[in-house]
């Protein structure tokens, strides 16, 4: 099973919208994918309860003793506020990549720096067992914003996996349990293009 936690301490970083369309777009090349929501707020479970018949399915897991299948993708929407705990000690070590999605404010920013240290020191990740990212939420390239997340992010060695920008074509795909991905091209064209780095990042071992 390969697993991919999108996880921030802060609230309202972009989390849930940011692992819904990595399910969809894992789903869409044909992968088996779980999608896990321990978010308090049950936003992917909502989406995926919402999620067309006839779209490329997406299984729905429970945080408990049961595991996902072998050859399951399984994508984690983390809680808000998981650092530090038992719990996110025991999810990283059976994590094999970590996204951190960051929220265009110097404040979650500078936040999100010091999550990313953390997670950095972390045994599995030393031993570079599991590979961590990071995407600017609501945020464009050649910006302020970039800029300073890239500054903060040049003293820990971290690639900027996207920058995806703020946008409705995100919200209306929400509402109809859909992701990026299973949307026509001439809809979501922009964003998509967005998305190649993090693409290629995603699949690579």
């Amino acid at each position: 099973m390969k697993t991919i936690m999108i996880t921030n301490p802060k609230g309202g970083c972009g989390k849930t919208t940011l692992s819904v369309n990595i399910a969809g777009f894992l789903a869409n090349r044909g992968k088996h994918v779980a999608l896990l929501d321990m978010d308090i707020q049950q936003s992917a479970s909502l989406w995926l309860a919402t999620r067309p018949h006839g779209l490329p399915p997406i299984r729905a897991l429970k945080y408990d003793k049961a595991q996902a299948d072998p050859g399951t993708w399984l994508v984690i929407d983390s809680a808000a506020g998981l650092s530090g705990s038992n719990l996110a000690y025991s999810l990283i070590k059976q994590t094999n990549k970590i996204i951190v999605p960051v929220a265009p404010s110097l404040f979650d920013v500078h936040a999100s720096h010091g999550f990313l240290k953390e997670l950095i020191e972390e045994k599995k990740v030393r031993e570079s067992k599991c590979r961590i990212g990071v995407v600017g939420m609501r945020m464009e390239a050649r910006t302020r914003a970039a800029q300073a997340l890239e500054y903060f992010l040049s003293t820990l060695d971290l690639p900027v996996l996207a920058y995806l920008r703020e946008t409705q074509v995100y919200v209306n795909a929400a509402f109809e349990g859909k992701s990026l991905f299973d949307l026509p091209h001439h809809v979501a064209g922009r964003e998509l293009e967005q998305w190649a780095f993090l693409q290629s990042w995603l699949e690579k071992d």
